[in-house]
């Protein structure tokens, strides 16, 4: 299933592209849906920087509910390639609860356009509901269907809450 949303910031293109690239952690008391980011690993290339990064989410998941949740549901690991020459990001996603069942992957551009940067973020996730433990076979087609549906809503959304994180701090600067 295709993930697909655009965000415009009104700030010039290299600093929302190093902001997102470089200034994650930052975000956290901007992201109410995000625990933590920690960066795994960087390794700079020239104008390519790749990343490593453990995402927790569960930030505003009620405790109750939380307590129920398996810890690996909340988090994820994104493997990212950031090219500053064109400004976009090659990303990969590894889905902790589900080792091979979700598949998630894109390519995000930073557009400069009048008066800041438009954010074209892009991508597709799959579910492979066989990898599910526990799932019937005759149920894997639907479980895969609803599970993509919900799963790309939330990011879609959870992409956007980032870029307002971003807009929200490069303004607390100005």
């Amino acid at each position: 299933m295709r993930i697909q949303a655009d965000v415009f910031l009104p700030f010039e293109r290299p600093l929302v592209f190093t902001t997102y690239r470089d200034r994650l952690g930052d975000l956290i008391p901007h992201l109410p849906n995000i625990q933590d980011i920690r960066v795994i690993s960087r390794t700079d290339r020239g104008d390519e920087v790749d990343f490593v990064n453990e995402w927790v989410g569960g930030g505003d998941i009620p405790k109750v509910v939380r307590s129920v949740l398996k810890e690996s549901m909340l988090r994820w690991t994104d493997f990212a390639t950031w090219h500053e020459r064109d400004f976009t990001v090659s990303w990969r996603t590894e889905v902790h609860a589900f080792p091979g069942a979700v598949t998630s992957g894109g390519r995000n551009r930073y557009v400069a356009v009048d008066g800041g940067t438009r954010l074209e973020l892009r991508g597709d996730l799959t579910i492979d509901a066989a990898k599910v433990p526990g799932v019937p076979r005759l149920l894997q087609k639907t479980v895969a269907e609803t599970g993509e549906k919900i799963i790309v809503g939330s990011v879609q959304t959870n992409l956007v809450e980032i870029a307002r994180g971003v807009e929200k701090l490069l303004s607390a600067q100005s």
